[in-house]
């Protein structure tokens, strides 16, 4: 019997409700008992924290991009020292499972940008429950999945630009359906990425409907975070209301200048289907930049047939010249119908370490030095590094930020690419963003509140059973920190930096992170929707 002792020791349940003392014993990867503070004993450890610290649930990152990271990295510290204790993969639409050898070759490519393409890694992995087993041999934080639309288009319409026939939405829905037996907790979609951005709304709703049979969510990026934002989650809303299908708004932005000040509007309209009894929640992220690749940039149709066709069109001057007119002038539908304002454009990441000269420039400042148009320098970076650059985005709006952040169904997601020589930040400081930036120094929220939004409040959402609360009987994924200290370090000059203020982690009763260091234990595990019981454990 494994046994640890928390004593005398401010406890946020994740609840909502204010902290109070208290100690807390863990018995073999549960919470065994909770008492008053300095009144348990036993023969188990001590564990040790110092005056002012909190003991909270594990973070739950809603929205991440760790799907191939778990397999290559899985000591996982960017997310283990944030005190992220569960993750939300498979997003976007684009993912790895379920997956066919040729769906394989095209995904790994077109998301490159995203996870890194590992040439060591073995993808034998075909099903959903395959990838989950794959988790399962070992993994720091536990993991949830989502079945990706857009790879479900591909393995069944392919890359083209056209509507489904009844017959394709019949095996999607069949694929989806399979994915949620063997564990998945919903859908995801990329409706700003090739293919799932093909796909109308009939055809999301019917694969919609699948997710509501079984319990499931269904967390779409939406076909616009710019003009039309409005429109674009009007959609989303009216499927859930359509289908009775939960939705959760994955990274719920409202960015570009069209969109400032605009955030009233689309909670007004979350509040009004709420009212008429739709499931709608949301995740953010603490920032105002977002992150994405180059060639999310690029027209939809230039996606058209998959990455080769997308390189053959970006060598022709012709169609290079017809692009220029959409990115520039039309507004791209990859960018979110805006035109490319390339002064926001920056390199991140490369693909062909040859580029590295490019990170950390924007597309604007690097075409001046070369007295280029910027459009020339976007093409020739999509082209020699094969699509695989990774951008930020300068376009959020602080307001924006602040009044998502305090809806009533919030919760927190990092959307976090890893990989790249300069990634976003949000890779290792989102959590503690929210909790030293929107906490201590704004108020945005309280700290019990904020603690609830990273731990209950999604834990509800994807039904966890026994975990994230504070609970005799809930799995004790654990966090230890100080909300006087509690810092994001990681800056977007030098990424990669661990947060502050963190002391402990554990996952399943173990610890991934004390006094501050990785421990290696790979305690995490693939948590699993059971669709008999509607609820994941």
């Amino acid at each position: 019997m494994t046994e640890l002792i928390f004593r005398d020791v401010e406890i946020i349940d994740g609840t909502g409700a204010p902290g109070y003392r208290g100690d807390l014993r863990v018995v073999d990867g549960r919470i065994a008992e909770i008492a008053a503070p300095a009144t348990l004993s036993g023969a188990g450890r001590i564990v040790e924290s110092d005056p002012g610290t909190v003991l909270a649930p594990g973070f739950i990152d809603m929205h991440a991009h760790s799907d191939l990271h778990l397999l290559t990295e899985p000591g996982h510290l960017p997310k283990i020292s944030q005190g992220v204790t569960t993750e939300v993969i498979g997003q976007d639409g684009l993912s790895y499972a379920p997956i066919d050898d040729a769906t394989l070759a095209v995904v790994r490519r077109q998301i490159a940008g995203w996870n890194g393409n590992p040439a060591d890694l073995d993808f034998s992995w075909r099903t959903v429950a395959e990838y989950l087993d794959r988790l399962d041999r070992g993994i720091t934080p536990n993991a949830a999945y989502l079945v990706p639309q857009g790879t479900l288009r591909l393995m069944v319409v392919g890359a083209e630009q056209r509507s489904a026939t009844d017959a394709e939405i019949r095996r999607m829905r069949e694929l989806l359906a399979q994915g949620l037996r063997d564990g998945a907790v919903g859908m995801s979609s990329g409706l700003t990425y090739t293919p799932g951005m093909y796909a109308n709304t009939a055809e999301l709703a019917a694969l919609c409907e699948v997710v509501a049979e079984f319990g499931g969510f269904y967390a779409p990026h939406t076909r616009s975070y710019g003009k039309g934002a409005l429109e674009a989650y009007a959609e989303m809303i009216e499927l859930a209301r359509g289908t009775g299908c939960a939705l959760h708004l994955t990274h719920a932005t409202m960015n570009f200048g069209v969109n400032r000040g605009r955030a009233p509007e689309f909670l007004a309209m979350i509040a009004a289907a709420r009212a008429d009894g739709c499931d709608i929640t949301l995740d953010t992220y603490p920032y105002l930049p977002g992150s994405t690749t180059l060639s999310a940039l690029l027209p939809s149709w230039v996606m058209s047939g998959g990455p080769d066709a997308a390189l053959a069109r970006l060598a022709d001057p012709a169609e290079c010249a017809r692009i220029a007119v959409d990115v520039n002038v039309n507004g791209s539908d990859g960018c979110h119908g805006v035109t490319v304002e390339w002064e926001t454009i920056q390199i991140s990441g490369v693909g062909d370490t040859a580029l590295r000269e490019y990170v950390g420039r924007t597309v604007a400042e690097a075409a001046a030095e070369q007295g280029v148009a910027p459009e020339e320098l976007f093409f020739d970076l999509l082209r020699r590094d094969q699509l695989a650059t990774t951008i930020l985005q300068h376009v959020g709006h602080e307001a924006n930020v602040r009044a998502i952040m305090v809806d009533a169904g919030h919760m927190g997601g990092s959307d976090a690419l890893l990989v790249g020589e300069r990634p976003h930040p949000r890779a290792w400081g989102a959590f503690p963003r929210f909790l030293a930036r929107y906490v201590r120094e704004l108020g945005v929220l309280g700290l019990a509140e904020c603690v609830h939004h990273l731990t209950g409040r999604p834990a509800r959402r994807l039904r966890l059973r026994e975990r994230g609360l504070i609970r005799p009987g809930y799995a004790a994924d654990l966090v230890l920190f100080d909300p006087a200290a509690i810092t994001d370090t990681a800056t977007f000059d030098n990424p990669r930096q661990q947060a502050g203020g963190i002391g402990h982690v554990l996952v399943n009763g173990r610890f991934a992170l004390e006094n501050g260091a990785p421990t290696g234990i790979l305690a995490g595990r693939a948590l699993r929707m059971d669709p008999s019981r509607k609820e994941t454990r």
